[in-house]
């Protein structure tokens, strides 16, 4: 299936956002009245000349459309199993710098085992639209009571109610888990994927009867000024992906945006051999200084400068079978038309010590995450120990019904990707013994 014809983007910030909202609320000519006028002032992008999504390489029985007005979006999906009405739903949130294209080796199987499967590219990435793409944009959309909102709204949209599972790998999982803590009548089963969920933020508990106030959790400012001490500095790469010049970084990579993107994918899979994580004691500098530099990077360099040195050499890259050329060219393709901004962020407000999101999620204080949930990951994943003790916390308190915890052989941090065949046996034995539409 080819895209809508009638979704427009607009790659002036400004202009962008007012124009792909009016497209996505019924306004079109209005809004091509408006681009005309300042059409020397920006570039437009319309879908309908773009080439189809993922570039010929999406698995049979997986299409590509736009669900419009979706808490003010136009969302771009893919789906499968949509051809039978009826079906129960699961729902696939994906990581950064991913995009929905990043489940299609996993939905197929899904689709056969009786689910219509549903994977949009989030807030902020790829082909949807209706998000202000600037760095000064309003964070607040970006939040994780928004971003529940906007997985409910394309729910409905849809014409289901619930869904049997919802499942988030890396950026996505955060989000996914605060969806089925928040609305577990909508959201009946979770699969974690990558990062843990350490659960709802506390708040202090009987200090009017002399409690002592808890000890503060160190922030990734703190962190960040403890690494630079270390010999070579470094520094946290959330930190980085806040900073202003994060987008300009990895979208202008020297080396070219494909072969970033190659390196990047490498250097945090199960291919790149020095990938031995474990379990850290503390989030201290000496402890974080163990974790290779596309977490913990060096001081002095970017994302881009970070990869360059792990670009696999032409002979695995001719043969890596997970994740070839062309479906290299698919991230390549969409992150080029909208550079990283508005995926990064997520890291601004979703994630770390911002204090805003901290007060809204802890509306949600003491409260856990009680479906059935399951988390998957690579044994070669850094992110399963990123933050020391969250998955103690996600196995023990933050998730009261976790029947299965899989670390996979042969797998890093794009355990989707790398393992499709394994992820899908898990994810259909796990809708099997514990889904409930």
């Amino acid at each position: 299936m080819g895209e809508e014809p009638s979704v427009q983007t607009i790659a002036d910030p400004s202009r962008r956002v007012f124009l792909a909202k009016a497209a996505a609320t019924g306004l079109g000519s209005f809004a091509i009245t408006q681009r005309t006028a300042v059409r020397a002032a920006i570039v437009h992008t319309d879908f309908s000349m773009l080439p189809a999504y993922g570039n010929g390489t999406l698995p049979g029985g997986v299409r590509s459309h736009h669900i419009t007005n979706v808490n003010g979006m136009s969302v771009h999906i893919l789906e499968a199993g949509y051809e039978t009405p009826g079906r129960p739903a699961v729902l696939l949130l994906h990581g950064f710098p991913e995009l929905a294209y990043s489940w299609r080796k996993v939905m197929p199987s899904l689709a056969a085992a009786g689910y219509h499967v549903i994977a949009p590219d989030m807030r902020g990435y790829g082909r949807t639209i209706g998000w202000d793409d600037s760095y000064d944009a309003d964070p607040d959309p970006f939040r994780i009571l928004n971003m529940t909102r906007d997985a409910i709204g394309l729910v409905y949209a849809l014409g289901h109610r619930s869904v049997a599972m919802i499942a988030g790998h890396d950026a996505g999982a955060p989000v996914a888990c605060w969806c089925a803590l928040i609305r577990p009548d909508i959201f009946r089963s979770i699969t974690i994927m990558s990062s843990p969920f350490e659960g709802a933020p506390s708040l202090p508990f009987d200090t009017a009867n002399g409690a002592p106030l808890p000890r503060p959790a160190v922030t990734d400012e703190e962190l960040d000024a403890e690494l630079a001490k270390l010999n070579p500095p470094r520094k946290y790469y959330q930190n980085y992906q806040r900073t202003r010049g994060a987008n300009d970084d990895m979208l202008h990579a020297p080396q070219g945006l494909h072969a970033f993107f190659r390196a990047y994918y490498f250097y945090k899979s199960a291919d790149y051999k020095g990938n031995n994580p474990h379990p850290l004691k503390s989030r201290t500098a000496d402890e974080m200084a163990q974790i290779p530099t596309y977490y913990v990077m060096e001081k002095e360099k970017g994302m881009a400068a970070t990869v360059s040195p792990f670009m696999p050499p032409a002979d695995y890259i001719a043969n890596c079978k997970w994740l070839t050329e062309a479906e290299v060219d698919v991230y390549a393709t969409e992150y080029r038309r909208t550079g990283f901004t508005g995926a990064l962020q997520g890291y601004r407000v979703r994630r770390g010590s911002d204090p805003r999101s901290i007060v809204e999620m802890q509306t949600f204080s003491g409260r856990t995450l009680d479906v059935p949930s399951q988390y998957i990951a690579g044994k070669s994943d850094w992110g399963v120990y990123q933050t020391p003790g969250a998955v103690d916390k996600m196995r023990n308190s933050a998730c009261t019904h976790m029947v299965g915890f899989h670390l996979l052989d042969h797998a890093g941090h794009w355990v989707q990707q790398e393992q499709p065949e394994l992820v899908s046996a898990l994810l259909v034995q796990f809708l099997a013994d514990y889904a409930k539409s």
